[in-house]
């Protein structure tokens, strides 16, 4: 064990290992009841989306652990779950299996980038303000979904949005939620937003707002109703090009950026700076990407969360490989995490909680520079006002190369970006509607 995963070399032992395996299962373990719930709401099996969530996780953490020997856990990522849920089935009005047909699709060019250099060209082409902007965006846009399902806002005719019915039950409890919540992340508590979940379902039972299952473990049963489900040609016909690419950037730029952060806590960069062994990484995330297309889920990415890991002394893969096993166990809960995940008091403040984290990349945003700040917030305020992550992408992307040839600086936009500005141009004038 010492050799595979070089516990000396890195200073770290097993039962070390173990514990940072424990602390960050316990922070991400949320997303196995908050996932189902978003997907759920397109039609799709929640016992399905519960173990492939799981399962999707597990391979791609597995490979992570495994191959690159990072103490780095993926599992399907807060924003792309939204995104698919209420852009690509709500806004677009194509089925869920069509989504599925969009995620694989970009999973399997994420497989080709992740063994090219054309990753690098494609991150390069961006520029690091509108890739902040792109976090800050899906940050405002997933707090929007929470404050909306927990009926902190509700539709206005008169003005889109306006506050709820603070009275209402579901809605005062989430606020209490929401409370307990950031309470126990300023008080540093490890998995805060877990225990806000269990405290709050806890008040929620107290109040009668739900009944417990007559079961609370079961074996997992319900994914044939997910799996290889996805329906390839209806992404074609529909025309969602934009919305593979989306798929594919997004997933691109949170893992890297995720990776790079974790890594660098870690102390696990080379001297200048560079990730090695980032082609198995990436592909971790490409090949759970796709996995869990095939099985029945959005996207996955790297997990923030397993900072509190490193934090607890994690420095190896053999802390992913701890959280593994732990998923694995999660696979028999799906009683109790399907009546969880149907309480919006429950999900929402974890929605609103990591929104407000990834907004908060938004002081890394060159503001005094017009010709990119402008796209920049073009992205950030239209993605929660038009519920769609690729409309706020397609904005900001056409925007930024035109007022650069404006400027006479058209030489400073990569080539590659005009290709991805006249893709959304198309995809928001002609294939939208």
């Amino acid at each position: 064990m010492d050799n595979w995963f070089k516990l000396k070399e890195r200073g770290t032992t097993v039962s070390t290992e173990i514990i940072a395996g424990l602390t960050t299962f316990f922070t991400m373990v949320y997303i196995v009841i908050v996932n189902p719930g978003i997907l759920s709401s397109t039609g799709m099996d929640f016992n399905g989306v519960f173990i492939a969530t799981i399962l999707a996780s597990i391979v791609a953490t597995l490979i992570m652990g495994l191959w690159s020997n990072y103490p780095i856990v993926l599992a399907p990522g807060m924003g792309l779950n939204a995104f698919f849920a209420y852009s690509v089935v709500g806004g677009y009005g194509v089925t869920w299996q069509v989504a599925l047909g969009a995620v694989f699709i970009a999973g399997i060019l994420f497989i080709i980038l992740s063994v090219t250099s054309f990753r690098y060209m494609l991150l390069d082409a961006i520029p690091a303000s509108l890739k902040h902007a792109i976090t800050a965006g899906i940050g405002l846009f997933i707090t929007t979904v929470g404050l909306q399902n927990s009926g902190i806002i509700i539709a206005s005719e008169s003005n889109l949005i306006t506050i709820g019915n603070l009275t209402a039950p579901m809605t005062y409890l989430t606020i209490i939620g929401l409370l307990i919540t950031v309470v126990l992340m300023a008080y540093n508590v490890k998995g805060y937003l877990f225990i806000g979940m269990v405290v709050t379902a806890i008040l929620a039972w107290i109040l009668g707002l739900f009944q417990l299952p007559a079961s609370i473990m079961a074996m997992p049963q319900g994914l044939s109703t997910t799996a290889f489900q996805l329906d390839l040609a209806g992404v074609f016909s529909n025309g969602l090009y934009t919305i593979i690419f989306t798929f594919l950037l997004i997933t691109l730029f949170d893992t890297t950026g995720t990776m790079l952060g974790v890594a660098e806590q870690a102390g696990l960069l080379n001297k200048d700076g560079k990730f090695p062994r980032s082609r198995g990484a990436l592909l971790a995330d490409a090949v759970g990407t796709t996995t869990g297309s095939l099985l029945g889920t959005s996207p996955t990415s790297a997990y923030i969360e397993s900072s509190t890991g490193v934090a607890a002394g994690g420095r190896t893969g053999l802390t992913a490989i701890t959280v593994s096993i732990l998923l694995a166990l999660t696979l028999f809960f799906a009683p109790i995490v399907s009546v969880l995940s149907g309480i919006p008091a429950i999900t929402s403040p974890a929605l609103i909680i990591v929104g407000y984290f990834m907004i908060s990349v938004i002081n890394k945003i060159d503001w005094k520079d017009l010709e990119v700040a402008f796209p920049a917030f073009l992205i950030i305020i239209l993605m929660p006002l038009t519920h769609s992550i690729a409309t706020g992408i397609g904005f900001g992307f056409i925007f930024y190369p035109l007022l650069k040839l404006l400027r006479g600086k058209g030489k400073e936009v990569h080539p590659v970006f005009y290709v991805f500005a006249v893709l959304f141009l198309i995809q928001l004038v002609f294939l939208d509607h």
